[in-house]
């Protein structure tokens, strides 16, 4: 297949398996930023050429958030915290991430803050970032 059709995470970004970054977050405890794609997605790979690329976005998403690439049809299986085994697409289903791209933010403990569907822009990642970085240090006041 051409690469037009791949969708895999964005290159230079330290994407884990969902369960990982979830210990990751905790352990950092810092919010998840979770990326539902899929093999074939084209939203996918234009979000991923045209806002992943930018290094603000780059620098501020590997700073403040511990990072997840899920597939959302795949049957690869996955240990939640709670010890329940689950694969990608049922997580996928789970997180209501019915079509490609999903990116949702969620604390440490898997529970979302916030969601974007569909292309996003570098604006719309920074902004995204800005909003969960506010509300993070309003919390903690």
């Amino acid at each position: 297949m051409p690469a037009i059709c791949s969708a895999d995470a964005p290159d230079g970004y330290p994407f884990l398996p969902f369960d990982q970054a979830m210990a990751q977050a905790k352990s950092d405890t810092k919010p998840m930023f979770v990326y539902f794609g899929r093999y074939g997605c084209g939203y996918c790979e234009k979000t991923n050429k045209e806002a992943f690329i930018d290094p603000t976005v780059r620098a501020r998403y590997i700073a403040n958030y511990a990072l997840a690439y899920v597939d959302a049809e795949s049957g690869r299986r996955l240990r939640l915290h709670s010890g329940e085994r689950i694969t990608e697409r049922e997580l996928g289903t789970r997180y209501n991430a019915l079509v490609t791209p999903v990116f949702s933010f969620l604390t440490p403990d898997g529970k979302p803050i916030y969601r974007m569907i569909g292309v996003q822009r570098i604006e719309d990642l920074i902004e995204a970032d800005r909003r969960i970085q506010s509300a993070l240090v309003k919390e903690a006041q």
